[in-house]
């Protein structure tokens, strides 16, 4: 049983036999298993692993199967298993010549073996490839039996060459074209608005097998105990492929990267563990921002997030729109506003028939000049839930949500960031004790082996950042006050973006300027409001790429005045955030580095290398007895992973079931506690700034009946009971940390 993950980013700077390196450690801070990015062969120069291109070898750049291996071998003696992420919805075509079945499909088209690899529209003629920096074929140049462009070379057909490079170009199973046409006319599914990620059909049983051989014959071997499956909302069938996925590995511990809206399930015919943990993630994060603290907001989401689903449809999601719309024989415009109306990323036809059916409504409200073309779609679907059409809608639906709401809404309606998070409810002020309870509850009852998390590669800003803006929630005045001044002399001129580079700037801080500029150059990117990926302000970017350095060396001393203020709370929501997900219901995972105090902003600020050096030297003088003070060391934190992962490990059985725990006292609404087995008891602290001006009083917090004495793992302290029934006064019990990881019996 995997009790807990600890995620490494694996990169040709820090390759598998780092990771194994590191595997001595992770024991040591009581970590279950090492969960890694994709190990298969990735586009060249991968920094992430998500562009496979061949599936059947581990990637030669991160070390080739002899530092599999190797790592299997080290994490095997420490004890610990090992996960695996794996990417069954695409493979990178970037480098066609990097791709053996690309190269392939390319070179003899519908004759390809693998021409059924791919999810490619063949009805529409050669295979579009939006390569060109114009319309002209002029630079086209056949060289070495391939036809080249800039640094871009493809295969020829067989008995295609001579004669011109443009008359050559015109004999292939591909056509080049200006980079511009691939969002509207693209012939081929792809990963989002990624022209370089092509979808690939592991519905057909043969491509599932091709595609996952490796990988099995390391789960087969014993190797690799779990498997995260990435991105599955992009599959035809992602319900058949996961019951095809579990026959294949039946003992395995499967996790998938779904998103769930609020008050969504995972469909019940899913043989899978749970999800990746964006849902916990809302939860206990919100936990520790006062709703009291609500800012006003101009717009609604609601309406923010239906303007950007627009805006994918229209723009970078064309072909997707175009190519469902031409299966129904429809408007596109009615299948964009089917997309837009979703309440969820996607629905799993015939289940999720509710789903459909509140799209189709929203759709037809939002548009009745299109009911008839959208009624058309609807009988189609309900008619053959497992047709193509069906089929393409369901696996753009997602794509159409993702890119509007994360990478779009999220960066536009940007009123307190912290909230503004995959998986996120931005419009839900916070979490209340009584929601998580509800939720962490049926979670240790329905879902007892899903993964939990903090911190993932997706995540906007790092777990730390998320717990230091949310001490702005007890301090909303003060806040405004502040940004207003700030903004006075340097604001950004677009105030979503200016309100969101003050609150990245004080999550993050101390912060580099090169660090701002690169994350707001991203932000003001994917908002799309005065500038994009596609069309540039020029003159805009260059005063958004000034804004970081000239704020630095002008308010830099404010700033710093500003955190100093508010870095104790952070610290003491994080120090709760980290205890409460690694002690709660599922199996926690610990992102690289936030295993100290980690001020990440959006990827790739969060892949940066992790000092471990450091981790194994504060690792070392804890395990001497060593109780750190809470500060900027993030030793604490590094405490508090030790002690409960250890637990975890060393007894599973405490960690069963979920039972509230409820304070009682003048300052009772600041303490969240709840009991697993009734041996085991986890307190931490909410809305500290709040706190402060009254302290805790006489607050009691009633514990568990039964006999044997409770201590607190964390300082190594008895707790005063007093006679039945047993309170912990908490005054006295969070004295020395914010968090109480309780005990009772022998130590």
């Amino acid at each position: 049983m995997i009790t807990s993950t600890y995620r490494l980013q694996i990169s040709p700077a820090f390759t598998m036999d780092a990771a194994a390196s590191l595997v001595d450690y992770l024991a040591r801070l009581g970590v279950g298993a090492v969960y890694t990015s994709p190990l298969l062969t990735a586009a060249p120069g991968s920094t992430h692993g998500y562009d496979v291109v061949d599936p059947t070898r581990a990637s030669p750049e991160l070390g080739g199967e002899e530092a599999r291996q190797r790592l299997v071998s080290a994490a095997r003696a420490a004890g610990l298993s090992l996960v695996v992420d794996i990417v069954p919805n695409h493979m990178s075509v970037e480098v066609p010549s990097a791709n053996p079945w690309w190269w392939d499909v390319l070179a003899h088209g519908q004759e390809s073996p693998y021409a059924t690899y791919f999810d490619v529209d063949w009805s529409r003629g050669p295979v579009l490839l939006p390569v060109l920096g114009s319309d002209s074929l002029d630079e086209l140049e056949v060289r070495d039996d391939r036809l080249v462009y800039c640094e871009h070379e493809f295969p020829l057909a067989p008995g295609t060459a001579g004669g011109t490079p443009r008359e050559v170009h015109e004999r292939q199973h591909y056509r080049l074209v200006h980079w511009r046409r691939g969002n509207a006319e693209l012939t081929y599914r792809r990963f989002f608005d990624i022209t370089t990620l092509a979808g690939v059909r592991v519905e057909d049983p043969a491509v599932f097998e091709a595609t996952h051989r490796e990988v099995l014959r390391w789960v087969a071997a014993g190797e690799v105990a779990g498997l995260r499956v990435d991105h599955p909302d992009g599959l035809a069938d992602p319900g058949t492929y996961l019951r095809r996925l579990r026959a294949a590995a039946p003992d395995a511990w499967l996790v998938v990267e779904k998103i769930l809206a609020v008050d969504e399930s995972l469909p019940a015919s899913w043989p899978v563990d749970g999800t990746t943990g964006y849902d916990a993630l809302r939860e206990v994060c919100g936990l520790f921002v006062d709703p009291a603290g609500e800012p006003p907001a101009d717009r609604s989401l609601h309406d923010v997030e239906t303007e950007c689903r627009r805006l994918v449809t229209r723009t970078s999601l064309l072909a997707e729109m175009r190519r469902i719309a031409a299966l129904a024989n429809v408007d596109p415009e009615a299948i964009a506003e089917i997309m837009v109306a979703f309440p969820v990323y996607r629905s799993y036809l015939p289940e999720g028939l509710d789903d459909w059916a509140a799209a189709v409504a929203g759709a037809k409200h939002a548009t009745p000049h299109l009911a008839a073309d959208i009624d058309v779609v609807d009988n189609a679907v309900r008619k053959d839930p497992r047709g193509e059409l069906a089929t393409r809608v369901q696996q753009t639906s997602g794509m159409v949500v993702a890119k509007g709401v994360e990478d779009t809404a999220f960066y536009r309606w940007t009123r307190f960031a912290a909230l503004n998070e995959v998986g996120g409810a931005p419009d839900r002020f916070g979490v209340t004790p009584e929601e998580f309870h509800r939720r962490a509850t049926a979670r240790a009852a329905g879902w007892p082996h899903t993964m939990t998390t903090l911190s993932t590669h997706d995540t906007k800003r790092s777990e730390d950042v998320r717990a230091r803006l949310a001490v702005l929630s007890e301090l909303p005045g003060e806040w405004a006050e502040t940004v207003a001044r700030w903004s006075g002399s340097h604001a950004i001129d677009e105030p979503s973006l200016n309100d969101l580079a003050w609150q990245s700037l004080v999550g993050a801080w101390p912060v580099t300027a090169d660090r701002m500029r690169d994350y707001l150059d991203k932000a003001a990117k994917e908002a799309k409001i005065r500038t994009s990926w596609v069309d540039h302000d020029e003159e805009f970017e260059a005063s958004v790429a000034a804004w970081p350095e000239r704020v630095i060396a002008d308010l830099g001393a404010e700033v710093e005045a500003f955190v100093a203020r508010i870095a104790a709370p952070g610290w003491s929501n994080a120090l709760g955030q980290k205890i409460v997900q690694l002690a709660g219901p599922g199996v926690p995972d610990v992102y690289q580095g936030t295993d100290l105090f980690d001020l990440s902003l959006v990827d790739p600020d969060n892949r940066r290398p992790v000092d471990y050096a450091e981790r194994q030297r504060l690792l070392s003088r804890l395990e001497d007895g060593w109780l750190p003070d809470v500060d900027d060391t993030g030793a604490a934190k590094l405490h508090v992973v030790r002690q409960v992962l250890r637990l975890r490990r060393d007894r599973p059985d405490l960690f069963t079931g979920y039972r509230p725990l409820a304070a009682q006292g003048p300052a009772a609404g600041h303490a969240f506690a709840f009991s697993r087995a009734p041996e085991l008891v986890v307190v931490a602290t909410r809305l500290p700034v709040t706190l402060a001006r009254t302290g805790w009083g006489d607050t009691v917090l009633p514990l568990p009946a039964g006999a044997g004495n409770w201590f607190d793992l964390l300082t190594g302290k008895p707790v005063d009971t007093g006679p039945e029934p047993r309170c912990a006064h908490l005054g006295d019990l969070l004295s020395q940390y914010p968090v109480a990881l309780l005990l009772r019996g022998n130590r």
